[in-house]
């Protein structure tokens, strides 16, 4: 936070002026008389501080330590760039006698470099003792009161969170005559105020538009009962955010939209109170006002919802809905009106023209609605730019479905095809079938042994890594596969990792029960026992990139249009890079998570993107279409969106680990209770041994199948963020062994897109079914059971997207996770759960959606809203629950749709490699 200058009309007697940065080491004056240099400050020579001397750190030629008290507020001191190393430097002063001070000013020519800073005192220049200190979001101008202290000797110590440049101007040194006593002895708490004196509860907010200025009330309540108020200057102003900033007076001045957690602070007889945290909100009325934004529009019908997430339908025979515009700049509106993908007969949009600031209704014409999917299209035309685009959806249903229960917003029609109802600006639930094993639908292929390897005395490792690394040289066949290691049945002592590095090598073995292949990870080492691929992934083209030029791309859109797209074509892999800024991360209310009850630690959410990784279907003028849609919004209001080309040269593919056994050793005398928050039966907790089974890195187009697993701690499959395409399925995860608590037993746990994890059995975990932070789907865990759990099934933490829990039997939550962990917040976002079983929360994210459907189980609230945080949340949009839907599955009926039936067999159980297939 900054701070702004406010003028003071106390009496204060100067005893220092200004502050730069130096270089000798620090000493008592006397002991470097001679790099010494008398301050000359512009007061009578009576002022008891006349003769005082500056030394500092260090310090470089004609920007001296005594340029920073020498009452010229254009000279300063500079430390060393050498000094800077250690990322601490300091300014001392001599005040030639024991002098009393409360009040400290200084100021920077930066604040971005500055993690904290103290004010010292010492009677012998040499031993320190700290009045005051500041370790939160130091600004460029700073001015602090203190309890008062009597010292010769007086220093300015600064820590840099960057090695970069630091100047340091008038560093004063006051005692205010009128603040003898700024803070009463026996205060016992701090509390703001309102106007009309009333303390403001934990969490109160104050909302002010921007350029506005509030000075903020603070109170004290003393041993005795007294309420006493605290003036400004007395109260140290503690804030991280931006939005705001606060003078030393606590004078607030809104700076932009957004949220600030405040907290006053005092310091009595060195003990240091803080009043309950408190909230600032800035709004901006006009903040998607400027040209930057092309403008704003709004959809308008008496009968029409026009919510995200919630479906925009109209009856047949209604009349047509009205636009509504704001232009930015002068721009001409055109566009066309399709129904079910082709252009609506006889409803035409106006050609209308604007001049900047305008505001007009634009009527559609033509003939009430009939039934079908309506997607009004708009182009804006401005001189200077390309064109803009934006639309809006609505549906008149047709009441012909399918027979059996059904959803009304993803249902059979009568020719036995989905149909989807999306809100009134395109957000639909998403086509999953684009997930899994070379994108769904395609077996994973039983490829031919070239080396077998059979247990040996002692450990194994070696023995199976040299085997992987000669089949790894080998070349790559037609198939893109140079072959399979096979590992013979009986027990393989690993006591390492196992790493398959090269493009079509597959590990296998002959049987993932206690007689088949088993492999013991051995030892005291926490570690992963098979890792594929390494970290070399996506490398952008940064030369390629071009912005979307949508106002706005729904979730489960498959096209948005580009300012140039004909550096691009057909084939091509992407990037789509969904921005997310700060008023996107307001907008979804994660700068005012509130902090953990009795804990702390919260963080507030920083900007991010989210990078999809896709391919090109088709390039039509601007419009660029995808091979799989969206699984998020973008807005340009957050920040918009971009194209890049990509390059994955690091990915290896067509690799895989299947029909194996896998067991741990684990110390059974290490026990614990620990269940998170709470206590448990007592469990073997061991974590000095195996963790994960395989981990797939930088990897595309992987399996892992066929596979038990016991005794790991943390998850028998991860799939990285650099992964894609990978299919996890038939496995069976077993009594996990690790602590109950944060950060354990994730049994499949994916970090990555695209990837599908079928017919799995967990038991025993914490999270079963779970999904890591900004992962960009879509994702899909299908068919899955579990048994045992301590925690959920879930999006964990910061806005997951686009994930899929399709005929989970299980306890699944996708809600927001608020103050948990470190400020876990909206955990999930676009998230469908249909068919489920089990007990389920699902609320609705803020410019998102997620679904329930056919849930059949019980309907768990979410953590918030909660009498510490009453603030409201929206439940998730949840039809049939306590009835399952047709069709049976989601990720089935659509994957038949896009491939056909031979898609549904290909990802079904089939026969694994043996006989002649085993044999190099």
């Amino acid at each position: 936070m900054k701070a702004f200058s406010a003028k003071s009309k106390k009496l204060l007697v100067v005893l220092t002026a200004a502050l730069v940065l130096p270089q000798p080491l620090l000493m008592p004056p006397g002991a470097r008389a001679q790099e010494q240099r008398a301050v000359q400050p512009p007061m009578a020579a009576a002022d008891p501080a006349a003769d005082r001397t500056a030394w500092a750190s260090s310090e470089v030629s004609g920007r001296e330590a005594s340029k920073a008290v020498d009452g010229d507020a254009a000279t300063y001191w500079q430390p060393s760039s050498t000094d800077r190393e250690d990322m601490n430097v300091w300014l001392a002063v001599d005040l030639g006698q024991n002098t009393p001070v409360n009040k400290a000013e200084f100021s920077l020519n930066r604040a971005d470099n500055l993690a904290s800073y103290a004010i010292q005192y010492s009677s012998d220049g040499t031993a320190w003792s700290t009045a005051y200190s500041r370790s939160q979001s130091p600004s460029k101008d700073e001015s602090v009161f203190f309890e008062e202290v009597t010292a010769r000797y007086f220093r300015l110590n600064l820590t840099l969170s960057k090695n970069l440049n630091v100047n340091v101007f008038e560093f004063q040194l006051t005692k205010d005559v009128n603040s003898e006593t700024p803070v009463p002895s026996d205060l016992k708490r701090i509390y703001f105020a309102n106007d009309d004196g009333q303390e403001v509860p934990l969490n109160g907010e104050l909302t002010l538009q921007k350029n506005a200025v509030k000075t903020l009330n603070v109170n004290g309540v003393t041993s005795s009962g007294s309420i006493v108020s605290l003036p400004g200057t007395a109260v140290s102003w503690i804030s991280a955010a931006k939005s705001i900033e606060i003078s030393s007076a606590g004078a607030v001045k809104a700076l932009k939209t957004g949220a600030s957690m405040v907290n006053a602070e005092v310091t009595v007889n060195g003990r240091k109170i803080k009043s309950p945290d408190f909230w600032i909100v800035v709004e901006d009325p006009a903040e998607f006002e400027g040209e930057a934004f092309i403008a704003g529009t709004s959809l308008s019908h008496p009968a029409l919802r026009t919510e995200i997430g919630q479906p925009a339908i109209l009856k047949a025979g209604d009349a047509l809905p009205a636009i509504a515009v704001r232009a930015n700049t002068a721009l001409t509106l055109s566009g066309e009106v399709r129904r079910n993908g082709n252009p609506a007969p006889g409803i035409t949009l106006p050609v209308t023209a604007f001049d900047k600031g305008q505001r007009k209704t634009v009527q559609l014409a033509g003939p009430s609605t009939a039934p079908g999917l309506y997607e009004i299209r708009l182009t804006f035309s401005s001189p200077g730019r390309p064109d803009y685009h934006d639309t809006f959806s609505f549906t008149v249903p047709n009441k012909a479905k399918a027979a059996g229960t059904q959803s009304s917003i993803a249902y059979l029609n009568e020719d036995g095809r989905m149909t989807y109802v999306p809100d009134f600006k395109g957000n639909r639930i998403l086509d999953f079938s684009g997930s899994g094993y070379k994108g769904g639908g395609v077996p994973i292929p039983n490829v031919q042994a070239k080396a077998v390897v059979s247990p040996g005395a002692g450990d194994d490792t070696r023995r199976i890594q040299d085997a992987i690394d000669s089949v790894s040289q080998m070349p790559l066949g037609p198939d893109g596969f140079r072959g399979a290691v096979l590992l013979t049945k009986g027990q393989f002592e690993v006591s390492g990792t196992l790493k398959i590095t090269a493009s079509g090598v597959v590990l296998r073995g002959e049987g993932q029960d206690s007689g088949g292949t088993v492999i013991l990870g051995t030892g005291t080492t926490a570690r992963n026992l098979v890792e594929i691929g390494g970290t070399s992934g996506v490398v952008t083209d940064s030369a390629s990139k071009t912005a979307i030029t949508d106002l706005y791309v729904p979730s489960g859109a498959s096209s948005f249009h580009v300012a140039d797209a004909s550096a691009y074509k057909a084939g091509d892999k992407v990037i789509v890079r969904r921005i997310g800024n700060d008023r996107f991360i307001h907008e979804i209310g994660m700068d005012l998570i509130y902090i953990r009850p009795g804990q702390g630690g919260t963080q507030q959410w920083g900007a991010f993107n989210l990078d999809f990784d896709r391919t090109i279907l088709k390039v039509e003028g601007s419009r660029i279409t995808l091979d799989v849609p969206l699984a998020n919004s973008i807005d340009l209001k957050w920040g918009g969106g971009e194209l890049y080309k990509y390059s994955d040269a690091g990915r290896i593919e067509q690799v895989g680990v299947e029909n194996i056994r896998v067991d741990s050793e684990f110390d059974k005398s290490v026990i614990d209770t620990v269940m998170d928050n709470e206590k448990t039966d007592p469990y073997y907790a061991d974590e000095k041994h195996a963790e994960r089974f395989v981990v797939f890195n930088s990897v595309k187009n992987g399996w892992l199948r066929e596979v038990t697993t016991t005794h790991l701690s943390y998850s028998t499959a991860l799939v990285s963020r650099q992964a894609k395409w990978i299919t996890v399925q038939d496995t069976t995860t077993l009594d996990m062994v690790s602590i109950i608590t944060g950060g354990r037993r994730y049994a499949i746990h994916f970090q990555g897109q695209q990837s599908l994890a079928q017919r799995n059995h967990v038991e025993t975990s914490r999270h079963a079914f779970v999904v890591d932070s900004r992962v960009q789907g879509p994702n899909v865990f299908l068919d899955g059971t579990t048994d045992k759990n301590f925690n959920t099934s879930e999006p964990h933490h910061k806005w997951s997207v686009g994930g899929l829990y399709d005929n989970i039997r299980a306890p699944i939550s996708i809600r927001d996770r608020a103050w948990l962990g470190s400020g876990h917040g909206w955990a999930g976002a676009n998230y469908v759960t249909w068919n489920t079983e089990g007990a389920l929360t699902s609320q609705q994210p803020p410019t998102a959606q997620n679904y329930a459907i056919g849930h059949v189980g019980t309907v768990v609230p979410g953590l918030v809203p909660s009498t510490y945080d009453p603030r409201p949340r929206s439940e998730a949009f949840w039809e049939s629950t306590g009835a399952h839907v047709t069709p049976v599955s989601l990720y089935k009926q659509q994957l038949l749709e896009r491939k056909g039936p031979d898609a549904l067999q290909n990802i079904s159980r089939l026969p694994l490699a043996s006989g002649s297939l085993n044999l190099p």
